[in-house]
């Protein structure tokens, strides 16, 4: 892997995320771990600082009280256990509390998806009342949020949007590209896809006649799918 490589993952997500050196990011997956990794390669070109967890995954909310990340970066067996815990607080709720949730999570849905050209993750009212207690598990303060290394389910990104009032990222990638390979984009209001390929990346499908995967296959065409660009060791 060259600098080139980790570049170019870096500027094609400072590109689609507008990071700055006054934003942080809590480093605690392996770093052997690519999308570590191209964490670290996006700090190269933004300045992006860094704070080191306790070692103990346990503490991962004590770790976020402290360092307040803008950037949260993590798998999907992370946020379904984060989904889970929220989800289970609210049905715990009863009477008033149990009405309040309800009208918050219904208005924040509405809102995510009412312009299909601009996902909505913020109001005023019930993020102050009811959803700025879910995102001090994480700091309080995160602007972006980050899936990556195995599928994630929509509907549980759709919460995590809801619930910490920011983008919730979907990404895809390899160790061959250097991590980054392909993202969703913060205006993106449709969960349960992979988005696009990142500025740096090529991608085209390869038939596979003996899989009988073709790329003629209807309604989407199916097969190999192979990538170019300067991500690409």
């Amino acid at each position: 892997m060259s600098h080139k490589n980790v570049l170019a993952v870096g500027y094609a997500t400072h590109f689609r995320m507008s990071l700055s050196n006054e934003d942080n990011y809590l480093s605690y997956l392996p770093f052997t771990h690519s999308m570590e990794q191209s964490v670290f390669s996006v700090s190269m070109v933004t300045g992006l600082k860094f704070g080191f967890y306790q070692g103990d995954p346990l503490k991962l909310v004590e770790d976020c009280a402290a360092l307040q990340p803008t950037l949260f970066v993590s798998v999907p067996r992370l946020y379904n256990r984060i989904y889970a815990k929220i989800q289970a607080g609210f049905a715990a709720a009863t009477g008033c509390k149990a009405w309040l949730l309800n009208s918050a999570l219904n208005a924040k849905t509405t809102g995510l998806s009412a312009n299909p050209a601009q996902a909505n993750y913020t109001n005023g009212c019930y993020d102050k009342l009811v959803f700025s207690k879910v995102a001090a598990l994480l700091g309080g303060k995160v602007r972006y949020m980050i899936s990556g290394s195995a599928p994630i389910d929509g509907q549980v990104l759709d919460f995590l949007k809801i619930a910490f009032c920011c983008p919730v990222l979907e990404a895809y990638g390899l160790t061959e590209t250097s991590g980054g390979c392909s993202g969703t984009v913060p205006a993106d209001p449709v969960s349960g896809h992979i988005g696009n390929p990142i500025e740096c990346a090529k991608w085209r499908l390869r038939s596979l006649p003996d899989m009988e995967y073709l790329v003629t296959d209807k309604p989407y065409p199916r097969g190999e799918l192979c990538i170019k660009g300067t991500n690409v060791f």
